[in-house]
């Protein structure tokens, strides 16, 4: 018989990828939206409402759906509430409908942020310091939905799994830009006069997608956490590179020249969206993806396939002004 997969968040970014991998692969897909949709069921994270018949029938749930706000956010509730309890509605509903296994999408925030800057190699043993360095409302909502989820699991006996995918790039599907690809459309809108001086980790949207599915059924990914990464960091600098390269016409508005570190720190004095990432100017963080490789066959794209992918697919959608 065809085995039925609940996706929460189904119209999101990383959500809609997965469910292309999973139809391509012979899966029945059921996908949630938090608000009136054809084609969806109706489920809200701040909501008990719909999701034992969301997820009755199915045999596995990815639950993709989370707030995504890194950065300065006014009121951090907003982020933290839904991400934990959300997360734990979902958990629960799969508990008691006796699904094989949910692979919840955490984030790389939940674990490769707050910490010294080091040489530190990050892996899936790491978690991010709630107050440390660097760290913002966005990170804490995810080490507490990831941390409340293990203990869920724990005490449920619910097979769980863990992805934390790094800044996510690539096809933009709809009309919508989210991810990492906000800084893709900035570039090519020329709303950047400048490149700071930081390293961005990048993964393609449909190699989260496919890690996300081979999770789901793997052997020896039950019980485990996977950074997801397609390998070393990539300046801001060299994202605009590449998009010039690619890209042609459409990329002539994307800055040339760099933003002086001090100049940065600067504007953190009186901009709150600058504070996040001034304390990140310089360093270079170094993420392994062995696990993900070894345990899931998982072979990512390089980097700029993702920037270049982004790039075409927001040009083509006409998301840029020329």
């Amino acid at each position: 018989m065809t085995q039925r997969v609940l996706v929460t968040g189904g119209s999101g970014f990383i959500a809609g990828h997965c469910i292309r991998v999973l139809q391509d692969q012979g899966f029945a897909v059921r996908a949630t939206a938090r608000s009136p949709r054809p084609g969806f069921v109706q489920a809200d994270l701040l909501s008990d409402d719909g999701w034992a018949a969301a997820v009755e029938g199915c045999d596995y749930v990815l639950h993709v759906a989370s707030p995504v706000r890194p950065g300065h956010v006014a009121n951090e509730d907003d982020l933290i509430v839904p991400a934990r309890e959300g997360t734990l509605r979902v958990l629960r509903a799969a508990a008691a409908a006796g699904v094989k296994r949910v692979v919840l999408t955490s984030a790389f925030h939940a674990a490769g942020f707050g910490h010294p800057h080091t040489d530190h190699v990050f892996t899936e043993q790491d978690w991010s310091v709630m107050d440390g360095p660097g760290m913002d409302a966005y990170g804490r909502s995810k080490v507490l939905a990831e941390r409340a989820a293990w203990e869920f699991a724990a005490s449920s006996g619910l097979e769980l799994t863990t992805m934390l995918p790094v800044a996510v790039m690539g096809p933009v599907s709809g009309g919508a830009v989210s991810g990492a690809n906000h800084i893709v459309q900035r570039m090519l809108a020329g709303e950047m006069p400048g490149f700071p001086d930081l390293h961005i980790p990048i993964v393609d949207v449909r190699d989260v997608a496919a890690a996300h599915v081979a999770a789901m059924t793997a052997p020896g990914a039950a019980g485990e956490r996977f950074l997801l990464s397609s390998g070393p960091v990539v300046s801001m600098k060299e994202i605009g590179a590449v998009l010039r390269a690619h890209l042609g016409s459409a990329a002539s508005k994307v800055p040339t020249r760099s933003i002086p570190n001090l100049v940065v720190r600067l504007g953190a004095l009186v901009n709150p969206s600058m504070r996040a990432f001034a304390g990140e100017l310089g360093y270079v963080k170094q993420i392994s993806n062995a696990k993900a490789r070894r345990v899931l066959s998982w072979e990512p794209r390089p980097s700029a396939e993702a920037i270049v992918a982004a790039g075409e697919s927001l040009v083509a959608q006409t998301t840029i002004r020329q």
